[in-house]
């Protein structure tokens, strides 16, 4: 399983502020060196309140993503109600570890906004799902993890979670050969869900200062 996930490469990262949940991704594929495409989606809209970010085998990801936005769908159809992030991140679990001996080659890091506040998962191949304020996951983690353990604080505004996003993943698609070609971040808090455009990442990051 190690040598696919090297093969396609990837970095994503989420992380909860105290007004709302970053997720944000690049869009290279790899195979090998290869570069197989230079806009691959890798950032998901669930539901309204939650986003799936996932690295891994494009296809095993596609299935995913729509696996659990089928769920979820059905959820909020059944109950009248969003289903809470930790339930879907339980979910999402279950299905990966039902197939932890023939595995989806996944990495996943599921976001979002419910009754009790942001939320961020990461989940692996075999099912695991831990919670925690940060995280990264993919070939450019390593280089996420250096910029979130530096600047990310518990008070952080979802601004600064933004500005923090494109430092981050920036620095991972500079060291990085497997991410590039842009960068994509969904926003979610109490009352929206949005993915910001070119347009915003680009003007967002010209003002950082470097």
């Amino acid at each position: 399983m190690s040598e696919e996930l090297k093969k396609t490469g990837t970095t994503i990262m989420g992380m909860i502020c105290k007004d709302g949940v970053v997720i944000a991704s690049e869009r290279r594929a790899t195979m090998g060196t290869l570069i197989a495409h230079k806009a691959t989606k890798k950032l998901y809209k669930i539901d309204e309140h939650l986003a799936l970010a996932t690295a891994g085998l494009v296809g095993d990801l596609q299935v995913l993503s729509r696996y659990l936005s089928a769920e979820v769908n059905l959820y909020r159809l059944k109950r009248g109600n969003r289903i809470p992030v930790n339930s879907a991140a339980t979910l999402m679990s279950n299905i990966l570890n039902q197939r932890k001996f023939y595995p989806y080659y996944v990495q996943l890091i599921l976001g979002g906004w419910d009754t009790s506040g942001g939320h961020v998962y990461s989940l692996d191949a075999a099912g695991g799902a831990i919670p925690d304020k940060y995280t990264a996951g993919g070939s450019g983690s390593p280089y996420v993890f250096g910029v979130l353990e530096d600047l990310y604080r518990d008070d952080l505004t979802v601004d600064e979670g933004v500005e923090i996003a494109i430092r981050a993943v920036t620095a991972a698609m500079g060291r990085d050969s497997a991410s590039g070609n842009g960068i994509d971040i969904a926003i979610i808090d109490e009352h929206n869900f949005k993915i910001l455009t070119d347009e915003e990442v680009k003007s967002r990051k010209e003002k950082i200062v470097k």
